[in-house]
């Protein structure tokens, strides 16, 4: 599905995919043999020239096809990039490609460098869908909307403030990334068994000299078997569609026929169905989910992949190549999806408060309990409440009213607001407090 013509555009996106393309690998693979030169010429591990000649190799003159013969012997394509390397450099510089260095240091570390790009793109994305979310949020901070917990509806909210719970989880995850970027975007260099023994004395500095010339981080030691930085990479993958498919989860909900509080844009023909002329099916919000949930199994095998053997593992590896990629693309896509929900939700206000009062307010319950309850005892309040919950829905009659009949004997003329008790949008607590909060702490992103 990733790689299908038809297909691809429902779970991938272009430029996530381009950065893990083929000629995207052999760019970065070509990036780190010729910064592992330079960094041993400036220790002194080779010559400057042979330094210099290595550094005029090119992309364009990689054979993909060698790669590819090399990788089906080897199964791996360093042994051939050094062949088709040397092609490119004089006889005295030829030996110097990939010197001290084994398949794996070069392979990891351009791994990282495309990982930086893509964090790049990613963290561009979701500023733009927390620019949008933020928008759409403040905007309706005062829409009343039925909040519903099990399903059901619960108490008054806006639909500002259900935004505002989208967008939180992403200002949290762009905090995560920071965090994470520090552990993962690490240059890997260890030699064949992570003691950099074909470099003597010097393999330390090298490393030190090969970070700075790639503007990687250092790690603490090779970390050939060490895979969890790369596992809490995916994790974030997996939070990250995991809180937008929360997103398109809340708007396949509220786009229900029966319920019809928001659907997924204004165009035409978006979600039609092959024979039912009415259908406007929430298919942005379905792939967003799907991805989402494919994320979450993927994740299972990375773990699995983190048990590797001694200092150079069998299988693990190629677990990642299979997994790690596809997360990577999924995750674009989703970030592509929910960046065009965010952009052209269509919200009906008016449907909002029409499914409040077709549930007769029940939505209000809380509400007149806590207003009785400064007349008579709270189980009293309570006791009262749900008689006249019985009665609103037996009798569909509105809720405050019901519960007015039920109290005249024990509650005074004038010491209720009747009039203001029926109105959901005095029940809504610290609701614009709290989107002004998630607002505020979004900034951070926008920048």
């Amino acid at each position: 599905m990733l790689s299908s013509q038809i297909f691809v555009p429902l779970f991938n996106d272009d430029e996530a995919s381009n950065l893990l393309s083929d000629v995207a690998l052999v760019r970065a693979l070509v990036q780190v043999e010729v910064a592992l030169a330079r960094a041993e010429a400036r220790v002194g591990v080779i010559s400057a020239s042979a330094a210099d000649a290595i550094g005029k190799v090119t992309v364009d003159h990689v054979d993909i096809a060698a790669l590819t013969s090399g990788t089906i012997r080897s199964g791996f394509p360093i042994i051939a990039l050094v062949q088709e390397l040397r092609k490119q450099v004089s006889a005295d510089g030829a030996p110097f490609i990939h010197w001290g260095a084994t398949t794996q240091d070069i392979m990891d570390t351009a791994c990282v460098l495309q990982l930086r790009a893509t964090i790049k793109l990613m963290r561009e994305r979701i500023g733009s869908i927390a620019r949008d979310l933020s928008a759409l949020a403040d905007k309706h901070s005062a829409t009343v909307l039925a909040g519903r917990t099990h399903s059901q509806q619960a108490l008054p909210i806006t639909f500002g403030l259900k935004v505002a719970a989208w967008l939180a989880p992403l200002i949290r995850h762009g905090e995560r990334l920071e965090e994470i970027e520090r552990r993962l975007l690490v240059v890997q260099f260890g030699g064949a068994a992570g003691t950099l023994a074909a470099l003597g004395d010097k393999g330390l500095a090298v490393t030190s000299e090969f970070a700075k010339e790639l503007s990687l981080g250092l790690p603490v030691m090779p970390w050939h078997t060490q895979r969890d930085s790369l596992v809490e990479f995916a994790g974030w993958l997996s939070l990250v569609t995991g809180s937008l498919g929360k997103m398109a989860q809340d708007i396949i909900l509220m786009a229900q026929t029966e319920v019809g509080e928001i659907s997924e844009s204004g165009e035409a023909g978006r979600g039609g169905s092959s024979t039912m002329p009415q259908k406007a099916n929430p298919i942005t919000s379905e792939l967003i989910v799907a991805a989402a949930r494919m994320n979450a199994s993927l994740l299972a095998a990375l773990h699995n992949a983190q048990i590797q053997e001694h200092e150079r593992a069998t299988h693990g590896w190629q677990v990642e190549w299979l997994t790690l990629p596809q997360m990577i693309m999924l995750t674009g896509g989703v970030l592509k999806h929910a960046a065009y929900l965010a952009k052209n939700l269509q919200v009906d206000g008016a449907a909002m408060l029409l499914n409040i009062t077709r549930a007769h307010d029940v939505i209000l319950a809380e509400a007149a309990v806590f207003a009785l309850a400064k007349r008579m005892t709270r189980v009293q309040a309570e006791e009262l409440v749900k008689q006249a919950c019985a009665v609103t829905v037996s009798e569909k009659q509105p809720l405050i009213e019901v519960v007015k009949k039920l109290a005249a004997d024990s509650i005074k003329e004038g010491e209720i607001d009747w009039q203001a008790l029926a109105k959901p949008e005095n029940y809504l607590g610290e609701t614009e407090k709290i989107i002004d909060q998630v607002l505020k702490s979004a900034e951070k992103l926008l920048l």
